[in-house]
Parts: C-alpha cells; sequence; structure tokens
C-alpha cells in the first residue's frame, strides 16, 4: 500500500516541489506526483469557520488550494514545509475566513516571505515546519503554539481536532467545505510500530487503531488542536484512516523556539 504526504495537493502552473521519499509512503498532505489529490479530512464532519477562524488554505494564484495553515499572528501562517519547499512567495496565497471553497468570503492574502526550517530535507525525517508572512494583516483571531510545556497535550489518548479541506478518502476528491474529525493521540510505541522512522523529537501521531477517521490528501500543513493550542501540522502517513496506520503530524512544541522567531522577526 502506497503511503501520502497527506495534506498536499500537487496543483499545476504552481512551483511546488514533492521531494522524492525512498519509501512507500509520503506525507499525508502531498498529493502524489502524478497530479492526482491525495488528503482530505476522512470521517470527519462540517466545521464552522467562525469555530476555527484561525484556520485557512493556500492557494496558488489560480485559486486552487493545496494545502492548509494556520494563523499564529496577524501576519503569520504555520505550515508544513512539504507544501511550500521550493516555493516562491509571490506563487502562494493564504485565504481566511473562507468556510466554502467555493464562495467569496473571507480574505485572500499575497504572501511575501516563505520560510522552511534549514533542516527540512523530506516530511519523514521530521522539520516538517514552515511559516509564511503575509503581505497584509489578517483581521482574525489567531492560534497560540504548544510550548515545551504542554507535555500533557502529547500525553497518549489525549483528543486533538484536525481540520482542512482536504479529500475525504485516499485518492478522492477535495471537500468543498472545512471539516474537522476528532481523534486521539497515541502513544509513540504505537507511532514507531506503524512507522519506524518516527521520531518523538519532531512528530506526533495520531488516529483510531480501527482506523476510518484521519487527515488526508489536501489536508497538509493544517492544524491539530489540542487544549487551545496549535500541538500539530498535518505532516505525512501510510494511506489514509488505515487500520494501525495513524496520521502523523509535525509536533509543533520542539519547533516553539524557531518557530516564535519567525512569528516575531
Amino acid at each position: 500500500m502506497a503511503g501520502t504526504l497527506r495534506r498536499l495537493v500537487r496543483f499545476a502552473g504552481a512551483a511546488v516541489a514533492v521531494s522524492t521519499i525512498g519509501l512507500s509512503f509520503v506525507p499525508s498532505a502531498v498529493a502524489a506526483d502524478n497530479g492526482d489529490p491525495q488528503t482530505q479530512i476522512v470521517g470527519g464532519t462540517r466545521a464552522s469557520i467562525s469555530q476555527y477562524p484561525w484556520t485557512v488554505f493556500l492557494t496558488n494564484t489560480s485559486g486552487f488550494q493545496f494545502c492548509g495553515g494556520t494563523l499564529v499572528s496577524k501576519t503569520k501562517v504555520v505550515t508544513a514545509a512539504h507544501c511550500v519547499k521550493g516555493t516562491a512567495a509571490s506563487a502562494v496565497r493564504v485565504v481566511s475566513g473562507r468556510e466554502d471553497k467555493q464562495s467569496t468570503a473571507g480574505t485572500v492574502t499575497n504572501v511575501s516571505k516563505v520560510w522552511v526550517h534549514p533542516s527540512y530535507t523530506t516530511a519523514t525525517a521530521g522539520y516538517d515546519v514552515a511559516v509564511l508572512t503575509l503581505a497584509n494583516a489578517v483581521n482574525s483571531a489567531v492560534l497560540p503554539l504548544a510550548t515545551p510545556q504542554d507535555t500533557a497535550l502529547y500525553a497518549a489518548g489525549t483528543n486533538s481536532t484536525v481540520l482542512g479541506w482536504g479529500t475525504t478518502s485516499s485518492g478522492g476528491s477535495a471537500s468543498r467545505y472545512l471539516l474537522k474529525v476528532d481523534v486521539p493521540v497515541t502513544s509513540d510505541a504505537t507511532c514507531k510500530t506503524a512507522y519506524p522512522q518516527y521520531s518523538n523529537t519532531s512528530m506526533v501521531c495520531a488516529g483510531i487503531p480501527a482506523g476510518g477517521k484521519d487527515s488526508c490528501q489536501g489536508d497538509s500543513g493544517g492544524p491539530m488542536v489540542a487544549g487551545g493550542k496549535l500541538i500539530g501540522v498535518v505532516s505525512w502517513g501510510r494511506g489514509c484512516a488505515l487500520p494501525n496506520y495513524p496520521g502523523v503530524y509535525a509536533r509543533v512544541a520542539p519547533y516553539h523556539a524557531v518557530l516564535t522567531a519567525q512569528i516575531n522577526s
């Protein structure tokens, strides 16, 4: 079973580059190299943008949504490195305040700077975080980052909420509306069994043993939330919502200092 960069949908005409990974799976957010969408919330429900106002999506200059993100200040968005690695700021737009992708609600904002963690190579090696600087401030609520002191938020069994506009099944169609799914954080041992390269210094897993609930293609870069904080960024996994293969997320707390430096710059 091929794996996927869970949350990225590759789009034509934009300079989104997805690194080749020498494994049978790639980050959840990214679509396969054949251009087919591969990520969306699986087993979720409609979510209100008014309840999750800091949830945004990324598009190319033609308005095609390919990833998600989280507004963490009026001018900064945290997303996945694999969503924007090698991409010019001028090629990306951030859409905020829009629940229905086919509506004109909310704000479309240009990006003036793309910062990708300097140690990022592939999502499965960690460091899958990036910060976008917006050309103009967005008048919206923001979500705080998890800190190294927030260890309880990463305990196995902690309920988390993942949001996105990705596909509702692996290889399926992307969602028109913002969706959410509640999934418990899994233990490090469970994640290590599923993914030998898993590292709890840079990643966190969430899902249920039976499968059926997960992030998927197109959701990459979107928020994983617990305790009112951003604890994870949709990153990668094997397929979507498969039994015993939880979704893998970039663990935000270890990157708190470097992300905060970018947010405050």
